[in-house]
């Protein structure tokens, strides 16, 4: 049964250790040599991008929650993450043990909403400020695109590891929902930890050297559209 091990693991609902160490049953021969192989389809896709003007910077920065008298968003890019899972896979039963075997088939959609980009309308298309923002947000969108293929090549191994195309063992009527009760209350949390990984490597370009750099940028043109809209009147 050495073979067995590690994926006999579907909550309580196993078959018990007695028959774990005893050779394999023609039960479970059945399982592991008939059944179809257990199925891991990731898919992981982008939807696009749009850019926004409209928003004044002063409304990006109460968008993102900049609480500081003296910060401000110039620019700010927004998406959302999204999984979806699905689980199925042919059975077998026997009724002489009360069991039966599942092959799981599992299906895991990684995808992001279409990211949406604002620069400040202070700064129109054509400007240098403009320009320069723009890039400084497309470093964000880039990132979150960068990241969606690597999350799920680690989503993909993980899932090959724990089932490792195996059949799975539950008592009879149950090995369906004891597989969604392990996808819902496991994997589903350390999918969505993965794909919030991405946070991290957003916050690292929102460096206060990088806030400096841009400051600098366009000879002054951003500073000047700050302190002018700034002075009472100001748009």
């Amino acid at each position: 049964m050495g073979r067995l091990r590690g994926v006999l693991l579907v909550l309580a609902l196993l078959l018990p250790a007695a028959a774990i160490a005893a050779p394999r049953t023609a039960f479970q021969v059945r399982c592991e040599d008939t059944i179809s192989k257990t199925v891991s389809v990731l898919s992981a896709k982008q939807n696009g991008y749009s850019v926004n003007t409209q928003l004044s910077y002063k409304e990006l920065t109460a968008m993102k929650g900049v609480a500081s008298a003296n910060s401000y968003v110039l620019g700010l890019t927004r998406t959302e993450s999204r999984v979806q899972i699905a689980t199925n896979g042919p059975i077998l039963q026997d009724k002489a043990s009360g069991y039966e075997c599942i092959a799981p088939q599992i299906i895991v959609e990684l995808t992001y909403a279409p990211v949406k980009v604002y620069v400040g309308r202070e700064f129109p298309q054509g400007t240098c400020g403009y320009d320069v923002i723009l890039a400084h947000e497309m470093r964000h969108m880039q990132t979150y695109m960068d990241h969606l293929p690597r999350a799920e090549k680690t989503v993909r191994d993980a899932l090959a590891k724990r089932f490792g195309g195996k059949p799975l063992y539950a008592p009879s009527g149950t090995a369906q929902s004891a597989l969604a009760h392990e996808i819902n209350s496991g994997w589903l949390t350390f999918i969505k930890a993965e794909m919030a990984k991405v946070e991290r490597l957003q916050a690292a370009i929102d460096t206060p050297a990088e806030y400096a750099r841009l400051g600098k940028m366009c000879g002054g043109e951003i500073q000047r559209v700050l302190n002018r809209t700034r002075r009472p009147g100001g748009r």
